[in-house]
């Protein structure tokens, strides 16, 4: 059976593009975020380790070792079963800094340019036989497919084919730091098309290659000897061999390896989907693992006459079944282009990051992020066409198994790093340094000449005469242990940098990075911008800092210290996440220094934050402590009394609910500035009450909004000790209301005095006004001159004149000291009464006041107090009114009830007052000038009476307003009913 190239070609672009459709799809968001963040979305996207070796290369596995092939999944599954101790911190810390290589991370950790250039170069022994591997294996299937085209020819348009596709997946935009959902998706699906076509090719050799046998269980009782002769060597037992090396290099390639380095941690966009993970990709692994023996045994079975890696595909042509050929090639075809997609954008950004940027930099005139662009396809192309030029020269020699194993052991030589870095703060540079260098070249002097001495036909003397799959795993175990003991002596005898032991705390899982509270000499995010556009050029600098103000949820301005730090921090986790972390600490350090001679302290806040994402991995004393630290937090938040805690210099540390309350500032917008910065009158406040030697300060008065308030003042020095920085807690408590209540306590004596006294000038004045009367009706009687009867019969007006107002007096003191028991009252009487008491004012002299109520109207209630609900009502009228002004007092009634509005021509009252006006305390006058609670009372003795008030302002021209009130109707008929009774 053979295909034509341009069949084979059709099938090739057909999928690629198929694939590339789907990636496009979730970019023009066709497809729901939802279902690309799915967890299973991202536990399929793993399967990129599944590679052509997994596909093929796994039943030479078996072929060579038995069941040893079990390494290649059970090493990986074991990572990812210990993901909370291994992968979790791993990817806290990259999405943390923003670290997207093995690279950048031990870059980072181990503060050394050297470090990220070496982990580069020597990374390109891992992925230069891995795409080697790829291409082969590719090759070789189209030649088996093909048999008039040279593997050399099929592999190199393999290779420029998958050039073009891996830059329309990973550089076609100039986004500088775009997620790729549609690769994580399209990887998704290669690996369901090649767990399918490996699951459907068992099923073939299972159900009908064995069926004429009796079966696989019975042939298998009858060949046992037939398959022990079919290997290479000796079958290998667990315990044997390169069984325990094959379970560690597969063990690490969970993090080594660039392309699951990529999808697990720098591709990951739901940090959550890591759980699920944990179990999903194992069991992913498991069902790719139960499908090799059969396809090994079906092709021993039917005699292939293909090599054991590719007896999948040679299964299909011994069937002559096109359509499980086409299967399973589309199959090793999407094991093999997704890996080499995802390991050249890998590996291009390190190449870039760390040995392109740091030696040549675009000038800040030009575009950057275009610059990088096409540096980083240029990258690819470069990679892709390496690996190509290794598979000419050695590649096309060696089989699928040593290449893998090339890759796999070259890349163990990268997990003491690792290791070092999550769990030994004390490793440095210089044990990493030695370590990979002395582990690297034993690998090539042990693993990579001897593979490759008879492509090249060299002689090279080797410790290990004839080294092939039999004892390659002494070498790979001997470069490791030469790497970790010269890593664990070097770092032993190294001293660490300062920038090294920062770098190691804030790698460490067991230990909380401390920050301190050291100022910028920038003072504000604009001074960033600026000093940022030196090495970056304007436009990158400004991108940079507002995208950095917006993943912090900042304003675009910002001058707060604490959080300027912060804006110094995700820059260079941003800057290191688009030219590497060496590139973006120099140009931080360079650009953005602290100063010199500022105190240093540590950041209590931060601390605190760093402490709240630590929280989950505390057990045993630390978690108590924490939990006594959040519970001592709770009770500070919680406290109704408001807590601001300082620093020595006056920066804000903490600001908790009940002080956001009383100023209306969030703790947000506050935590981390100055007190200086406060907004009057808060800030003066404060300042004023600290710089005093007074530790408590009780009612100091404020005016917010034209409204006075009370708020009384403590506060307590914290004293430096022991390492803790010292500083200053201020505890306000707002005593308005307690105000309030005194100063109307007060008010309400005074006004019981006033009652008393009036009572008494009352009763005294009764007796010579009924003295005067009397003598005016004697002569007015007696009198026969008509002058003197007149002027008799005005002294007799003037004192019953008199009689009323002390009448009235009598009847305001009384007022609220009478029985609840109502009555019939007559409307007009009591506004006239209440319009007679004001007039004792010199304020009532000037305003004209009108009562044009109908004097038949009763209602049934109290007119004690009625008349204050008019004092009060025609009072504020009367101070809102001008001199001259009138007020009017109209009624209404219909058979239920009376309705009466109070119309001023003041200045009214403003719209957002209106809702506030009969709450107790409010009032609209200046200060000293109303307690605001006469309206209240208004309010309460309206409600009493069944009746309701509302307020209409302005009334006509912006001015003005009118008070309605309505209260019950009594009719006539009743009050004759209430009389008789």
């Amino acid at each position: 059976m053979s295909f034509s190239l341009n069949q084979l070609g059709l099938i090739v672009f057909g999928y690629l593009g198929v694939l590339f459709a789907t990636a496009y799809a979730v970019e023009r968001n066709w497809v729901p975020r939802s279902w690309v963040r799915h967890p299973l979305v991202y536990i399929l996207s793993l399967g990129v380790y599944a590679s052509a070796w997994a596909f093929y290369g796994s039943v030479g596995l078996a072929y060579q070792y038995g069941y040893g092939f079990l390494a290649y999944y059970l090493g990986i599954a074991g990572a990812f079963v210990m993901s909370p101790i291994l992968l979790r911190p791993l990817l806290n810390i990259t999405r943390t800094y923003q670290l997207s290589s093995l690279a950048d991370l031990l870059a980072f950790r181990y503060r050394s340019r050297l470090a990220g250039m070496l982990v580069t170069v020597f990374m390109l022994a891992v992925v230069v036989p891995m795409l080697t591997l790829q291409l082969r294996a590719i090759a070789d299937t189209l030649h088996l497919l093909n048999r008039d085209w040279d593997t050399a020819e099929l592999a190199f348009g393999f290779c420029l084919t998958m050039i073009l596709f891996a830059v329309l997946f990973g550089a076609r935009h100039v986004s500088p730091r775009e997620k790729h959902e549609g690769l994580v998706l399209a990887l998704a699906f290669e690996s369901l098309l090649k767990l399918s076509a490996i699951l459907v090719l068992a099923g073939v050799a299972l159900l009908g290659v064995f069926a004429e046998v009796g079966g696989l269980e019975q042939w298998l009782i009858n060949n046992q000897d037939r398959l022990l002769s079919a290997q290479n060597m000796p079958l290998v037992t667990l315990q044997e061999g390169p069984w325990r090396t094959l379970l560690l290099v597969f063990f690490a390639a969970a993090v080594v390896m660039p392309h699951m380095f990529h999808v697990t941690f720098t591709e990951n966009v739901n940090h959550h989907a890591l759980g699920p993970a944990s179990w999903g990709f194992p069991l992913f692994l498991l069902a790719m693992a139960m499908a090799v023996p059969p396809i090994l045994w079906a092709g021993v079975y039917m005699e292939v006459d293909t090599p054991a890696e590719y007896f999948a595909i040679g299964i299909g042509l011994q069937l002559e079944s096109p359509a499980l050929v086409i299967l399973t090639f589309l199959g090793g075809l999407a094991a093999a282009s997704g890996i080499i997609i995802v390991i050249t954008l890998a590996m291009a950004a390190m190449l870039l990051n760390h040995l392109v940027l740091p030696f040549h930099k675009p000038s800040p005139r030009h575009d950057f992020y275009r610059w990088l662009l096409w540096m980083r396809r240029s990258l690819i192309a470069a990679i892709l066409l390496l690996a190509y030029g290794f598979y000419a020269l050695v590649g096309a020699d060696l089989d699928l198994n040593r290449l893998g194993l090339l890759a796999f052991v070259a890349a163990v030589q990268f997990l003491p790093g690792v290791l070092g870095l999550l769990y030994w703060p004390k490793a440095n540079r210089h044990g990493f340094l030695l370590g990979l260098i002395s582990g690297i070249a034993v690998w090539i002097y042990g693993m990579l000449l001897p593979f490759s001495e008879l492509a090249l036909g060299w002689n090279v003397p080797l410790p290990l005469p004839n080294v092939d799959e039999s004892n390659w795993h002494l070498a790979a175990m001997g470069a490791l242990a030469v790497n970790l003991t010269l890593f664990v002596l070097a770092s032993l005898l190294g001293k660490p940098k300062p920038s090294e032991i920062s770098a190691a705390q804030a790698c460490s899982i067991d230990t909380v990075s401390r920050p301190t509270r050291r100022p910028l000499m920038a003072t504000n995010s604009n001074d960033i911008i600026v000093a940022l556009s030196k090495p970056l050029g304007r436009y990158v600098a400004e991108r940079e800092v507002y995208q950095a103000l917006q993943d912090l949820n900042l304003p675009s301005y910002e001058d707060r210290p604490y959080a300027l730090r912060r804006l110094r921090a995700r820059l260079e986790a941003n800057l290191s996440g688009l030219m590497g972390p060496t590139v973006a600490h120099d140009i931080i350090t360079r650009s953005l220094p602290f100063q010199e001679d500022a105190e240093l302290s540590e950041d209590i806040y931060q601390i605190e934050q760093r402490l709240e994402g630590f929280h989950d991995r505390l057990s045993g004393l630390a978690g108590e402590l924490d939990n006594l630290r959040r519970y001592h937090r709770q009770t500070l938040e919680r406290l109704p009394m408001g807590v601001c805690s300082l620093a020595d210099d006056g920066e804000i540390l903490m600001w908790n609910q009940a002080m956001q309350e009383l100023t209306s500032i969030t703790a947000q917008a506050v935590t981390g500035s100055h007190l200086k910065r406060l907004p009057n009158p808060w800030g003066e406040l404060l300042l004023d009450f600290i710089a005093s030697p007074q530790m408590h300060a009780h009612k100091q008065r404020i005016d917010i909004g034209a409204r006075p308030r009370w708020y009384s003042l403590h506060k307590a020095l914290i004293q430096p000790s022991g390492g803790q920085p010292g500083g200053i807690v201020v505890l306000m408590e707002d005593q308005t209301d307690t105000q309030l209540l005194e100063e109307e306590l007060m008010h309400s004596e005074r006004l019981a005095s006033i009652g008393r006294l009036a009572a008494g000038v009352a009763h005294e004045i009764g007796n010579p006004i009924t003295g005067i009367d009397s003598l005016a009706q004697l002569i007015r009687y007696e009198s026969q001159d008509p002058e003197l009867a007149e002027m008799a019969s005005q002294i007799q007006e003037q004192t019953q004149r008199v009689s009323r107002i002390v009448q009235s007096l009598m009847n305001f003191a009384h007022a609220g000291n009478q029985s609840s028991e109502h009555e019939s009252v007559q409307i007009s009487q009591c506004i006239d009464e209440a319009v007679q008491l004001l007039r004792l004012s010199k304020r009532s002299m000037d305003i004209a006041f009108d009562n044009q109520c109908d004097a038949e109207l009763l209602v049934l209630g109290d007119a004690q107090r009625l008349v204050q609900v008019f004092v009060n009502l025609l009072g504020n009228a009367r101070d809102a009114s001008q001199p001259g002004d009138h007020i009017h007092v109209t009624s209404e009634a219909d058979e239920h009830q009376v309705i009466l509005r109070v119309i001023d021509q003041g200045h009214g009252i403003a719209p957002d007052t209106l809702d506030r006006i009969f709450e107790p305390f409010f009032t609209t006058k200046d200060v000293g000038k109303g307690t605001g609670l006469g309206l209240a009372l208004v309010y309460s003795i309206v409600e009493e009476h069944y009746g309701n008030i509302s307020i209409h302002s302005p009334v006509a021209d912006g001015q003005g307003t009118c008070v309605k009130v309505s209260l019950p109707r009594l009719h006539p008929s009743e009050q004759e009913l209430e009389y008789s009774a």
